[in-house]
């Protein structure tokens, strides 16, 4: 288990550094000069040589990736020049608001796309199975942009049920934890639907059944446990796509989590605040990831073992 733990933490390393990488890339290769777009048309070249030179801009890009490496690893971020504050403070003051939204999307998909799932396999090929097939590929295939565009214009602006947007009580948090929540419900149902039809033939069911045992203990207790071995694995996965998909929802229901905060940062130029950003959602999914496989390690050891 030891060696399992080291390799998955190896990986896990690698892949933060390429994300790492890649974000320092992308920054550098934006069209246009940071220290121009921060400063605005009116600025004197002097002025625009002292940001360049402030943000590290005239040295090579070796070097720029020398001194980003070793900031990042020390998480240091500099200053937002819009808020005027520590970008590493202001994302992770917004964090939690985003890891709730995450966790309530996670607690309806898990519940809906579990159940639905159980119900299209002990119907099969019935009307309810059709209905949760059809329901599980619009889920997945609509844009989460248009999905909550929709949730406002008909529960909340029509009949007034919820409210719209922002953050406050349970009435602001719905919309958006449903909308974040479909495409895992859609891939949960697909998931749990076909890994219970493949259970229920094991030689194992046939014995439970054969021994007089009434069909929703043969269901609930020996199937659908073994085939959440699986689920366990996509849902943990599943969460981490939560934290990144949220930069869309969070803008569509005006939620001030650290996706909303991205956009506006990009749109400001903000680019410290934006490699805090994209660096902490690309942490948070490495780690969770990491968390799954020894998890995963533990339920399967036939995964540890190399078999």
């Amino acid at each position: 288990m030891t060696a399992y733990l080291i390799r998955r933490t190896l990986f896990a390393v690698f892949v933060l550094w390429g994300a790492v990488t890649i974000v320092f890339l992308v920054l550098r290769l934006v069209p246009g000069d940071p220290a121009q777009l921060i400063l605005g048309s009116d600025a004197t070249r002097d002025e625009i040589a002292r940001l360049r030179e402030q943000m590290g801009l005239n040295r090579p890009v070796l070097v720029q990736y020398g001194i980003y490496l070793s900031e990042v690893a020390r998480f240091d971020f500099g200053d937002s020049y819009r808020y005027h504050g520590d970008a590493l403070g202001l994302v992770v003051d917004k964090f939690p608001l985003t890891l709730q939204l995450a966790v309530v999307a996670m607690a309806i998909g898990l519940v809906l796309g579990i159940s639905l799932g159980v119900l299209g396999a002990l119907r099969v090929n019935r009307l309810a199975d059709r209905v949760v097939s059809v329901l599980a590929l619009l889920s997945q295939s609509m844009p989460s942009f248009w999905i909550g565009i929709m949730f406002i214009l008909v529960f909340a602006r029509q009949l007034h049920w919820l409210a719209s947007g922002g953050h406050g009580g349970l009435d602001r948090l719905i919309l958006p934890g449903v909308t974040l929540a479909l495409p895992l419900i859609a891939v949960l149902i697909r998931l749990t639907r076909s890994g219970l039809l493949d259970v229920v033939h094991e030689n194992y069911i046939q014995t439970a059944r054969a021994k007089g045992l009434p069909e929703r203990l043969v269901i609930f207790v020996h199937a659908i446990r073994n085939a959440l071995i699986p689920i366990v694995t996509v849902a943990g996965l599943e969460f981490g796509k939560l934290l990144g998909g949220a930069v869309i929802v969070e803008t569509v229901f005006s939620w001030p989590g650290v996706g909303r905060l991205l956009i506006d940062s990009i749109s400001a130029r903000d680019y410290n605040v934006v490699q805090a950003a994209i660096l902490l959602i690309a942490g948070g999914f490495v780690l969770i990831n990491l968390v799954v496989d020894v998890l995963y390690g533990y339920l399967d050891p036939r995964i540890r073992l190399g078999r």
